[in-house]
């Protein structure tokens, strides 16, 4: 059999060229989206480079050009942003203590590409939680139960200042920590709740006490008051007799009006 043969068109000239233009186009556009990034406000970029590795260039906001394929760019956020931390440890007088923090936390701007290189993107887990657990049995084991309740903001000062120290050598900024919770274990909490309890039946004692105290100096007063009276009367009447006539009328006088009321 004759094997069957198909004709090419021939296309014209200007389509061919229109058909070039238009691929060479697409590429160019292609390369162009693959060679810009962009930073937002807030945010500073690291670049890595397969050649020279990490750049030193930390780059700020804006629009940027990258070799593709050659360079990839990472986008930090260098606002601060809150982090909850929780740790265990124990007080100088071996009661358990449970302690949240609320870190604010970035990294620090011009430090990016020594952070990426050591920590990566996910830098607060790898160096948070190691550094907070090891401050706070740092600073827990130094005060007794009942003083980190009392002395709770001398003990977040210590634990503030400790931790930026701590985390300033791993290029990290905290601008603030605050103790959020903390919490005792179970026989410490009941023994601090038995201890509310006796206090406050010993003040609800106490003011019965007083109580009973004012109320026995008012009937003292009182006494004292009547028996005064009944010695000015009785010396009135002795001095001057038509004292109880008078008394007479006047409790004369407080019947009449009682029963002109009633009736």
């Amino acid at each position: 059999m004759d094997k069957l043969k198909f004709d090419v068109p021939k296309l014209p000239g200007w389509v061919s060229a229109l058909i070039k233009v238009g691929v060479l186009g697409g590429a160019t556009i292609y390369t162009l989206s693959k060679s810009l990034y962009n930073v937002e406000g807030g945010q500073r970029a690291a670049v890595f480079n397969r050649i020279v590795g990490v750049k030193e260039k930390v780059y700020p906001e804006g629009t940027h050009f990258l070799i593709p394929w050659f360079e990839r760019p990472t986008i930090y956020d260098v606002r601060a942003r809150p982090y909850i931390v929780e740790g265990t440890s124990g007080s100088h007088d071996l009661q358990t203590v449970n302690i949240a923090l609320r870190i604010l936390t970035r990294p620090v701007a011009d430090q990016l590409p020594t952070i990426y290189r050591s920590l990566g993107e996910n830098f607060n887990e790898q160096v948070l939680p190691s550094i907070v657990h090891e401050t706070l049995k740092a600073v827990v084991t130094r005060y007794n139960a009942s003083q980190l309740i009392t002395q709770r903001e001398t003990v977040s000062q210590e634990i503030r200042s400790l931790l930026i120290k701590r985390a300033a050598s791993f290029n990290i900024a905290l601008d603030d920590v605050s103790i959020t919770s903390l919490t005792f274990g179970r026989e410490f909490t009941a023994a601090i709740e038995a201890k509310q309890i006796a206090a406050q039946e010993a003040e609800r004692a106490k003011f019965v006490v007083e109580k009973a105290e004012q109320e026995k100096k008012s009937a003292i007063i009182r006494a004292q008051g009547e028996a005064a009276s009944a010695e000015l009367i009785g010396k009135a009447t002795a001095e001057n007799p038509s004292f109880i006539t008078l008394r007479r009328i006047e409790a004369s006088k407080d019947v009449a009006q009682t029963i002109s009321n009633c009736c």
